[in-house]
């Protein structure tokens, strides 16, 4: 079967990991999530993933506190690093061989992130996970996403999140919310809808990489979106 997508990059939120719990990692969604990526990787579809870090650490917040800007920044980019052994050892588990790239150097635990190594991994059916952003402060780990996947030349970027797509206003507070099957970046900029952050959305943009929103708790979205089955938010 052909797919849709040859080489996709997902980008999960630290958030995503946490379940029902109020921080950390739960387990369950952990496995739930790996079950979904295997389902993937079994067709074939080259792999490579970023994930936050907020469920341990988020630096533009009152758990911050007066602490500086830069050092909290680099405390969310290790706890990024933390999620990605967390999702690696998940998927190895399952028989999926993995590298964990990191953009600060910590050779005991991740490869440095080198981009003709990722792509040598993702042509030998490794799943590449991105750690620590870009590793630099200031910069998200939507930026971090977006510019791995230019650098890699993936198909599309494909953000998990709890909603199943874009809406004109948020659908957890507003039943009247609707949503968006297709839209393009520049009706996106002009509704003022929160997709990425700014730098991330721009580059994306710029680099006319495509971008789907969809509800990665559902079980089965992740596969049917890169057969080409219609779901979520197209943004192009």
């Amino acid at each position: 079967m052909k797919m849709e997508y040859k080489r996709i990059l997902l980008k999960l939120s630290g958030e995503a990991l946490m379940g029902d719990k109020k921080y950390g990692i739960d387990n369950n969604r952990l496995k739930e999530y790996s079950q979904e990526i295997k389902r993937v990787y079994s067709l074939g579809v080259q792999i490579s993933i970023v994930i936050g870090g907020g469920n341990i650490f988020r630096g533009v917040s009152d758990e911050a506190g007066n602490m500086d800007r830069v050092h909290a920044d680099y405390m969310g980019m290790l706890a990024t690093n933390i999620n990605g052994l967390a999702l690696q050892s998940a998927l190895e588990s399952l028989d999926i061989p993995t590298r964990l790239q990191s953009a600060i150097k910590m050779e005991e635990i991740a490869e440095p992130y080198v981009k003709r190594r990722a792509v040598r991994h993702l042509e030998k059916n490794r799943i590449v996970i991105f750690g620590c952003g870009t590793g630099n402060p200031f910069f998200t780990t939507d930026s971090a996403a977006v510019l791995r996947a230019i650098e890699i030349d993936a198909d599309v970027i494909l953000k998990g999140t709890r909603v199943d797509g874009i809406y004109n206003k948020d659908p957890e507070k507003d039943v009247s919310a609707t949503k968006f099957d297709t839209i393009s970046f520049d009706d996106v900029l002009k509704k003022g809808l929160k997709v990425m952050d700014a730098t991330a959305f721009t580059l994306s943009q710029e680099n006319e990489l495509p971008i789907i929103v969809f509800d990665m708790n559902r079980e089965g979205n992740l596969e049917k979106i890169v057969k080409g089955e219609k779901l979520g938010t197209k943004v192009n």
